[in-house]
């Protein structure tokens, strides 16, 4: 008998969902909400019962009954650092979101939604993957100062579900491959993979490559002269760094497609600003690479970017002297990544993961 699951991935200004029987996709929905819609809630977690009753219309407007469903399945949101896998929604879980105790993200209601839609029907509620997953060697962790230690918060879903991907295309095990996996999106994730586990990524919240709306990392001096010049309260120093750094820093947009436009009809300093960018992911995998010694068995590039073959092949151009293995993934199938999560413990390939 097959399974059906629903799957929500919560974002900043919609709600991505899609029903799916085993692996086929029946049917999928991006639900936009405007700023003025969202601006009205306090809070991320204040629009819960907003995102709940506009999936649950959509929904009924399709005719689908959610008595059907095997399981429920949302987005992992900012939780406790964890290791890879397929986690049961619980009380801790759910607290922890609730509190949004690691900062405040849309994908904080992932789990949330998915609990309270899972349990009238008595259903299993999951999130895969959550942007916590830390399987970082203990090295990774240091960062020059004892009263700072760095964090893993990355783009772990997709980055592990398109390795996994890959490795499957070759008739390989994922833990069998040295893969450096780089997520090309409003956040940008460097990740170097051995022996199935993530075991470095540049923190998609604060360092890294600057991307179309974060700062990365940014000159430690500077930085805190600028904390302490009576300008900015922390909130807006937060703000600078990763709603508006970056491309709309510098451009006043975090559309890559409307700075490529900008390129194409000569604008030079949006020209200057894609190639500093492009300079700065490079820098990025090649600094990552060292975390294989250098034997890198492919290069994965994803997310909404890798769609742009200039920047795709820029890329190309400075990092193939790693591997010739450079495969482009474009997208985010980040549906399909939750999905296959919950149904390897539906059908018993693995073992659902205990928050605790």
């Amino acid at each position: 008998m097959p399974f059906c699951t629903l799957v929500i991935n919560p974002g900043s200004t919609s709600t991505k969902m899609g029903v799916f029987e085993d692996e086929n996709l029946l049917f999928q929905e991006t639900l936009r909400h405007n700023d003025g819609e969202l601006k009205s809630f306090p809070s991320v977690i204040g629009q819960k019962e907003f995102r709940k009753e506009a999936i649950l219309r959509f929904l009924k407007a399709k005719g689908f009954d959610l008595s059907r469903l095997s399981a429920v399945v949302g987005r992992g949101g900012l939780l406790k650092p964890l290791t890879s896998g397929t986690y049961a929604i619980d009380e801790g879980m759910l607290r922890d979101l609730r509190e949004s105790k690691r900062g405040e993200h849309a994908s904080n209601l992932g789990g949330i939604l998915a609990y309270e839609l899972a349990a009238p029907y008595r259903l299993p509620a999951y999130i895969v993957d959550p942007v916590s997953v830390t399987e970082y060697t203990p090295v990774a962790y240091y960062t020059g100062l004892k009263e700072i230690t760095r964090q893993s918060l990355s783009h772990a879903l997709n980055t592990k579900a398109v390795a996994k991907r890959y490795a499957k295309s070759l008739g390989r095990d994922y833990s069998s491959l040295r893969l450096l996996v780089v997520h090309l999106g409003g956040g940008i994730t460097v990740s170097a993979h051995r022996d199935g586990l993530m075991v470095d990524a540049t923190n998609c919240q604060d360092e890294g490559c600057f991307t179309p709306e974060r700062s990365g990392t940014v000159p430690c001096v500077q930085l805190a002269k600028l904390c302490f010049s009576g300008q900015y309260t922390l909130p807006d120093v937060i703000r600078m760094l990763f709603r508006e750094g970056g491309l709309y820093n510098y451009l006043g947009t975090k559309d890559f497609s409307e700075v490529m436009r900008r390129v194409h009809a000569g604008d030079e300093k949006a020209r200057e600003v894609v190639e500093a960018m492009i300079y700065q992911i490079a820098k990025d995998i090649g600094a990552m690479a060292t975390v294989l010694e250098g034997r890198v068995d492919a290069l994965l590039l994803t997310g909404g970017m890798a769609y742009d073959g200039e920047l795709v092949e820029a890329l190309k151009a400075k990092v193939g002297f790693l591997t010739k293995n450079i495969i482009v993934y474009p997208g985010e199938d980040e549906l399909q990544a939750l999905n296959e999560g919950a149904l390897r413990v539906l059908r018993g390939e693995e073992k659902e993961k205990i928050y605790g």
